[in-house]
Formats: C-alpha cells, structure tokens, sequence
C-alpha cells in the first residue's frame, strides 16, 4: 500500500513541476514514483509469499492429523 501511495505522490509532484516549469520538482516526481514502483511489487511478492508459506503450513497440519 505504501508503494502505491508513493507512486500517486511522485505523480503530484511531476505534474506541479510540470506546470511551474520546476525540472528538479517534476524529476524528484518521477524519481519517487519509481521507488513506489519497486515498494509495491516488493509488497505484492511479501504477500504472495506469506500466501504460500500458510497453504503449505495447513497442508502439512491437515496431513498430520
């Protein structure tokens, strides 16, 4: 969630330095929107991750008993 959020703030701040003809503000834009951009696909693997270890977890509880 939090890489998501950081690609709509770098987003913002592209677009305003965009508009106020600010290079360093709109690079700095595009800059966090990549970090975000990473953040976010670390998330999803953190989470897919976590998803297989519990189906292997209640496999192997379901299979002792």
């Amino acid at each position: 969630m939090k890489g998501k959020l950081e690609v709509v703030k770098g987003r913002i701040k592209e677009a305003a330095g965009a508009l106020v003809g600010n290079a360093e503000l709109r690079d700095e834009g595009k800059a966090d929107q990549m970090a975000g951009k990473a953040k976010a696909v670390v998330e999803e693997t953190v989470h897919k991750i976590k998803e297989k270890a519990q189906k292997s977890i209640d496999k192997i509880k379901s299979e002792a008993k």
